[in-house]
């Protein structure tokens, strides 16, 4: 990132604060031994923590997001709706790639799926479907189109089956209406909890392709702003947590008397 694109990123991470401050209302929940041990105003932080980290991903990743990859797409937009028609048998394919993924009869392959369902993208009966919508949808100036999932980055096992189903439902539902779309649907973790070891990847193994559907941390943000991306992205966070500190704590202050 440059200077100019560094001071536009700082910028909309204190936006994006700054609206969360306007919109919150901290809990009128009585705890009268946490107030007279840790003060009000520190009860209200970890209130406004908790109640952020619930909504992290729409209210700060993803405008971050979608400013990093402006210079460098075509087209950036959050929160988009996915098609709504998906053909009979390319759900029927669907349902058999998820059932030998789970039964352990095949392995994830990102690449060879999309091609199994482009093959039937418009074979069958039209279905009308209702899809999760895509947090972060990106095309490149050559037409490549990018859907991905902003998750949490510590899931549970049991939610990657219906991980799994989005992305290739979001595949199937654009080949239906242009089969020879080319595409990519991926999860993203903006960072790993696990730093300085590597992300446990394993516990998607077996459902995810590890390579072409997963994104953590650097491969994420590095994806969207270029090498480097990450850990400038780090130093504009901390510049922005700096230059609000005063704020931050003058609005906290208020709450010694309201709460």
């Amino acid at each position: 990132m440059d200077k100019e694109q560094k001071n536009i990123i700082t910028q909309t991470i204190k936006e994006c604060l700054r609206n969360k401050f306007q919109n919150y209302e901290p809990e009128t929940t009585s705890m009268p031994f946490h107030f007279r041990l840790l003060g009000k105003d520190r009860m209200a932080l970890y209130s406004f923590i908790h109640s952020i980290n619930t909504n992290f991903g729409t209210a700060i990743f993803e405008p971050v997001a979608q400013k990093l990859a402006l210079p460098r797409f075509s087209t950036v937009e959050t929160q988009q709706k996915a098609k709504t028609i998906i053909y009979s048998d390319a759900q029927h394919e669907i349902q058999r790639i998820i059932d030998s993924l789970e039964t352990a009869s095949s392995k994830p392959a990102k690449l060879e799926e999309i091609e199994r369902i482009r093959k039937l993208c418009q074979s069958g009966e039209p279905i009308n479907v209702k899809l999760t919508k895509i947090d972060l949808k990106l095309i490149s100036h050559d037409g490549k189109m990018f859907f991905t999932d902003i998750k949490s980055p510590k899931p549970n096992s049991g939610e990657f089956r219906g991980f799994k189903r989005t992305l290739l439902d979001w595949i199937a539902s654009e080949l239906a209406v242009n089969p020879n779309a080319n595409i990519e649907t991926f999860l993203s973790m903006p960072y790993n909890p696990y730093e300085p070891a590597k992300y446990k990847r394993w516990t998607m193994r077996g459902m995810i392709d590890l390579e072409y559907e997963l994104k953590v941390a650097d491969e994420f943000w590095d994806f969207l702003g270029g090498e480097g991306t990450y850990a400038e992205l780090l130093d504009c966070f901390e510049k922005a947590g700096i230059e609000l500190r005063e704020e931050i704590d003058k609005y906290f202050e208020k709450f010694r008397n309201i709460l």
